[in-house]
């Protein structure tokens, strides 16, 4: 989907210092492999380059899409946001204040599309960005071995910051934390997994899923780089609240996108969620909340081994209006996109730090939809 003209410069400001970092990282690492007459690895790396985007199938340079670089960004702008160590004062100037964060940018963008490649495999998806996915063109076997590589690779950058005088009391906290977020990602993952099949999942029981799934890593994010930015515990912990409620905020987002989006505006089919059958935000509020006759409907429709009709959409729609789960949906995304903002507007900061936060990092929150501004959740 088309990002929006004030998101767009956002996300794009320091897209050629990650792309730069993570080409190194990959570089550093395959160069490693061919020194040591291992020539027969170089595939396993070009398959994560493919997955990267920066490769074809045939390993031949590819020029498409190579990912929003969403992390490491909200990485980033919470960096500086908590001050960059003092490392910039002209903030727009020049970029060497970025090296003391970015091997932990890179390590969080590599974490991320680790996630994705064994994500493609346990939902069975053959393409990602309009190109195969990994376990498609190369099986499930070498598949999980490169986000198992892409895993690892992820943490040796990590230690990176020791290189660029992070001290290694910092430097520790930030493995730590990295390593705790997996492991909640691991878990909201196997919590997405377990609620396959079953019509008995209530909102709050997603709203734990996401916060796990998606939610924390994006937490991370900003946590990371708030540790490398102050010493400041109060920071640290509003930037980690902006991350979270932000985290949950995309996703909702998400599935209001999956189910209401035009195809032109979403890039794939319309409702594509309801046909998928995915247990998102809209259809289990319409669960908890329609009469018992349309309950019924939508567990027959949802259960049942034929793929869904256009017929069926539209039934489903119908009861999604009946019980305003698009409007219920809407205010919640909204109320999150509320706390962010809160979480972020009280981090302690001199002025210009304070009209850097304002110009940049809340353009970061998905305050509009389908170019129309969200609801007020209190008004």
């Amino acid at each position: 989907m088309t990002l929006s003209p004030t998101l767009q410069p956002i996300l794009l400001r320091h897209q050629t210092e990650i792309h730069a970092a993570l080409r190194r990282t990959m570089m550093r690492v395959s160069n490693a492999a061919t020194r040591t007459q291992i020539a027969q690895l170089q595939p396993y790396y070009g398959q994560m380059e493919y997955h990267l985007g920066w490769v074809n199938a045939d390993f031949s340079p590819a020029t498409g899409f190579t990912g929003k670089l969403l992390r490491p960004t909200l990485l980033l702008l919470a960096y500086e946001a908590a001050g960059a160590w003092g490392l910039a004062d002209e903030i727009d100037a020049h970029t060497d204040y970025l090296r003391r964060a970015m091997p932990a940018a890179v390590a969080i963008e590599l974490t991320h599309n680790f996630t994705l490649v064994h994500d493609d495999i346990q939902d069975s998806d053959t393409e990602r960005h309009h190109r195969a996915t990994l376990w498609k063109l190369w099986g499930i076997p070498q598949a999980i071995n490169a986000g198992d590589g892409l895993f690892a690779l992820s943490r040796l950058a990590l230690w990176g910051v020791l290189d660029e005088g992070v001290e290694t009391s910092i430097a520790a906290r930030l493995g730590e934390l990295l390593d705790r977020t997996c492991l909640t990602v691991s878990e909201g993952q196997y919590l997405d997994l377990s609620f396959e099949g079953h019509q008995d999942i209530s909102l709050a029981m997603y709203v734990d899923m996401i916060s796990r799934k998606t939610a924390a890593l994006m937490s991370c994010a900003a946590e990371m780089g708030a540790l490398l930015a102050t010493r400041d515990q109060d920071t640290i912990d509003r930037l980690r609240s902006f991350g979270q409620a932000i985290g949950i905020a995309f996703q909702v987002r998400d599935d209001l996108l999956g189910v209401w989006a035009s195809k032109a505006e979403l890039g794939k089919t319309s409702a594509g969620d309801i046909y998928r059958r995915k247990k998102s935000w809209p259809i289990l509020h319409a669960l908890e909340h329609a009469r018992e006759r349309d309950q019924h409907i939508l567990q027959t429709i949802y259960e049942q081994e034929a793929p869904i009709t256009g017929e069926q959409v539209e039934t489903v729609l119908t009861i999604f209006a009946r019980t305003q789960s698009k409007i219920h949906c809407q205010k919640f995304l909204a109320e999150q996109c509320l706390l962010a903002h809160e979480a972020l507007l009280s981090v302690p900061r001199n002025e210009k730090e304070r009209l850097y936060v304002t110009a940049h990092v809340t353009h970061l929150l998905p305050l509009r939809l389908f170019d129309r501004p969200l609801i007020a959740c209190h008004g």
